[in-house]
């Protein structure tokens, strides 16, 4: 638990360390911590300020930096976070990005700090990370867009998608196939309509994933026009 009434990065830190177990392998502080216990930790540190937060961010101990996105998503969950601190998360999530530089720590918190705050606001912000030279960047673009797709919101996912759709990198790649997938079960004739456009030249893994579930004909067609 938090050693004050304002949760810090240093007292974050002091209680994941207290929970390396006494048998653990090798000199690494959080060696055999498991993400579920990070969670758990991060939770109790919900009310952490976006100063301190950023502080893990600034690790390099990959552990920390998990508590940090796990700390932000449960306060962007948070039905209570004011609005203008879910404006400090996404602010936050987005200038130190180059720290969100994993696709578990992406995966971790996007669709709630970047995908959940956008839904009333103008989302250019995806197109531009969408763009971005930085993998990671490019994956929180499309993944934010499930917020939407809960919604019946497909515009954002489909145009995220266009711009990704012969991404090089296999992490975005997934990513964009996951999208695609959940926005199949809303809307199967769009799916259909994109995969049309593009099942023939898209990155193979992205097909996959896109196509999972579809039924074995239409997969059978799609492999087929990009080649097994």
């Amino acid at each position: 638990m938090p050693d004050s009434a304002t949760p810090t990065a240093l007292a974050f830190v002091r209680s994941l360390a207290s929970l390396r177990p006494a048998d653990a392998d090798g000199d690494e502080p959080y060696a055999g911590i498991g993400m579920g216990q990070i969670f758990k930790l991060a939770k109790e540190f919900q009310a952490m300020p976006p100063a301190e937060i950023e502080r893990l961010l600034e690790s390099d101990d990959h552990p920390v930096r998990v508590g940090a996105v796990s700390i932000i998503d449960w306060q962007a969950r948070d039905r209570k976070t004011p609005v203008e601190r879910r404006r400090e998360l996404f602010d936050l999530y987005i200038r130190r990005h180059d720290r969100i530089n994993t696709w578990d720590l992406v995966d971790r918190s996007a669709i709630h700090v970047v995908g959940e705050y956008l839904v009333d606001k103008p989302r250019d912000i995806l197109d531009k990370l969408a763009r971005s030279e930085r993998p990671m960047e490019r994956r929180t673009a499309i993944l934010s867009t499930f917020a939407f797709i809960r919604r019946d919101q497909l515009d954002d996912t489909y145009r995220i998608a266009e711009t990704l759709a012969d991404d090089p990198d296999d992490l975005v790649d997934k990513a964009v196939g996951w999208m695609l997938r959940e926005a199949g079960k809303r809307d199967q004739p769009r799916l259909a309509s994109f995969l049309d456009a593009h099942a023939a030249t898209m990155p193979r893994v992205m097909l996959r994933y896109s196509i999972e579930k579809l039924d074995k004909a239409d997969r059978d067609r799609y492999l087929a026009m990009k080649g097994r």
